[in-house]
């Protein structure tokens, strides 16, 4: 008698990008990916600071940037470290719409602390005396993140990434207005510390042909990782978008922006009512309360992005989505209005509440049948 093979059990959460470079569903190798991997390096800070930047995340997750996962029903990579998001290109974009730079040469960014460096300094000086509009920078990693004071009346927060234009005024520099920009990844259930001990194990046990026992070890990179942790990413991130939104419409703030992965945007559905967007001739989308249009200065703007897997580029790009015109005022409707009420219709359709109690109380007390008061 023969034992009938075992399949192996579907695998639903795996780390997608090592170090910035994928691992999963397929592994990318090259010369700067054993380098990063094997020299915990973060690829994408390492751009920003123009040197070899570590990764900063604790040891339970060092090198995690992407997990794949078919929480919504198809494979979709979910973003887990913020400085994934950080590609020069698309904070480039977001910076230029939000204060209205048509022309890209125009535009200079720089990270907070570069302007220790006296080239930096020179070069700032340079392009706004010759009409160029200077950008400077800060998050967590970068100069420390910005924040609001908590009041009497309202809440402390933080900005994920904070800009302000730097300005001439005379012979001297001035701050001109402020802008934000919000980068959501998602939490997961569990700990990815299991399938990081076995992804660095790999690079131990076989320096030199890792790569290929992870292409025959999918599995590894899968090691007690759960799903995504959509509704309390939801709770903490719709309070806050609320206000730094609303923020946008003060003339002082450029505006704010906020960048989701199009997993996270398609998770998201369920709780802002699945809002029908209205395409313009230009290509960008409209999410507005109705009855009510845009303003004519838009002071919060959506960008639904997604990492290419199937680039052969080393790490993968990121590809803008769609770019999403709204408000404050059109988060809250579709959030806490919209949503709540299509949730009301089936708390009280045939299959809802109702259903559910009675068939519960009857695994308790069989010889009572109970019918719903007219």
């Amino acid at each position: 008698m023969t034992t009938p093979l075992r399949r192996p059990t579907p695998l639903n959460n795996l780390v997608a990008e090592w170090f910035g470079h994928r691992i999963f569903p397929h592994v990318r190798l090259g010369k700067r990916t054993i380098a990063d991997q094997t020299s915990a390096v973060c690829p994408f800070l390492s751009r920003v600071e123009v040197e070899p930047e570590p990764c900063v995340k604790k040891e339970t997750s060092r090198g995690v940037c992407t997990i794949s996962s078919t929480s919504n029903g198809e494979r979709q990579d979910w973003v887990v470290c913020p400085y994934r998001i950080f590609e020069p290109s698309l904070f480039d974009a977001v910076a230029a719409r939000l204060y209205g730079i048509s022309d890209p040469s125009l535009l200079h960014m720089h990270a907070a602390p570069t302007l220790q460096r006296v080239e930096v300094q020179k070069s700032i000086r340079r392009h706004i005396a010759s009409g160029g509009r200077v950008l400077v920078y800060f998050d967590q990693k970068l100069g420390g993140e910005i924040s609001l004071r908590a009041t009497s009346r309202s809440p402390e927060m933080s900005f994920d990434l904070t800009l302000v234009e730097f300005m001439k005024s005379g012979n001297r520099l001035a701050l001109g207005k402020f802008g934000i920009i919000e980068a959501q990844t998602m939490d997961f259930h569990g700990s990815y510390a299991h399938a990081v001990t076995k992804l660095k194990m790999a690079t131990t046990l076989y320096p030199d042909t890792y790569h290929l026992e992870l292409r025959k070890h999918p599995e590894w990179a899968a090691e007690r990782i759960e799903g995504p942790n959509i509704a309390n990413v939801v709770k903490r991130t719709f309070w806050q978008m609320l206000f730094k939104f609303s923020f946008g419409r003060n003339p002082r703030c450029a505006g704010t922006a906020l960048i989701l992965p199009v997993s996270v945007w398609d998770s998201w559905q369920p709780f802002l009512a699945q809002p029908q967007l209205h395409e313009r001739p230009d290509g960008i989308f409209e999410l507005t309360k109705p009855g009510e249009p845009l303003p004519n200065e838009v002071p919060a703007w959506i960008y639904i992005i997604d990492i290419d897997a199937d680039s052969k580029t080393t790490p993968n790009p990121i590809s803008v989505q769609k770019v999403i015109a709204s408000t404050s005022d059109a988060l809250n409707h579709f959030a806490l209005v919209e949503a709540p009420n299509y949730a009301s219709e089936a708390l009280f359709a045939t299959d809802g509440i109702y259903a559910t109690l009675r068939r519960r109380i009857h695994n308790f007390w069989r010889s009572e049948p109970l019918e719903l008061e007219p």
